[in-house]
């Protein structure tokens, strides 16, 4: 069963890690689905990752949607624009809008206080995590509009105000579950729907080289970090917003901040695995009451 068939999806951030698991599993619920990034093939826009939006078009297909790639800055104005006059045109409507864009990797300087952080290095941060999904959902959202129904996510990290351990990093992902519930509160009138969504420990492509394991030994990472066995895939992600692209009733959660381990056992949904990880249990246990 393909849920989603018929449907059309733009995953802003689509290159890799939560972005590409979310455009595949979209794409495995039957969705048209425009994977948009800077990183295409030739032109990597982040260090040397090797990932491409091409790649994640790719792989959308090949789960059984129809992938589309756009090389776009969603920092840009004019870039997004010419994204959503493209989806307008192509395809008439926009059903699923995700506001993944991150790129602040290399930016947070973990560890020091904020009076010593570098503020260009913040500004930055906030142009590509917070201003970028502004202008994404200012300029994709009116296609919503026009048939009064659609699902906006904004992805995070966390699902709690709590201090997220470096004050840009912080305002960052505060700022996505800020902004979900803003959108939902001038959207409340309309059958269109602004929700914020974290994953747990995400396994993402980067994640895998910083503890030097691939997907099949990734367990040999706990030796760096214990707290990496409670870790997730993108697919995981992927699936969670896929069951809520597919509830009739998803509206009754607008404006909240979800988080990948709740909707697992909402929706009954695993892992690529098979495993249904459960991030905010492992953190409760083995950190806060440590």
């Amino acid at each position: 069963m393909q849920p989603l068939n018929g449907k059309i999806a733009v995953v802003a951030g689509a290159t890799r890690g939560a972005g590409r698991g979310i455009a595949v599993e979209l794409g495995r619920a039957g969705a048209t689905v425009y994977a948009t990034g800077r990183s295409v093939r030739g032109k990597p826009a982040s260090g040397n990752r090797p990932e491409t939006i091409e790649e994640t078009a790719e792989l959308v297909t090949e789960a059984g949607g129809v992938g589309i790639w756009s090389q776009t800055d969603h920092t840009v104005k004019e870039q997004v624009i010419a994204l959503f006059e493209r989806v307008r045109r192509e395809q008439g409507r926009l059903d699923v809008l995700v506001n993944d864009v991150w790129g602040g990797e290399s930016l947070v300087e973990w560890g020091k206080p904020f009076w010593g952080l570098d503020p260009d290095k913040g500004l930055t941060m906030q142009k590509q995590a917070v201003w970028s999904h502004i202008l994404t959902s200012r300029y994709g959202v009116p296609l919503m509009v026009e048939r009064n129904a659609g699902l906006i996510f904004e992805i995070t990290d966390g699902d709690t105000l709590d201090y997220r351990s470096n004050l840009y990093y912080d305002l960052a992902k505060t700022s996505a579950i800020r902004l979900a519930k803003a959108m939902a509160e001038d959207l409340k009138d309309t059958n269109i729907t602004a929700v914020s969504l974290t994953p747990g420990f995400l396994r993402s492509e980067e994640m895998l080289d910083h503890f030097g394991v691939t997907e099949e030994n990734w367990r040999d990472g706990v030796e760096t970090d214990p707290h990496f066995i409670a870790s997730e895939t993108p697919t995981f992600i992927g699936r969670a917003v896929a069951a809520l692209a597919s509830d009739p009733n998803v509206k009754a959660k607008a404006g909240q901040a979800l988080a990948t381990w709740h909707l697992g056992r909402e929706y009954g949904l695993t892992d690529a695995d098979g495993s249904q990880p459960h991030w905010g249990e492992h953190f409760e246990r083995h950190v806060l009451n440590a």
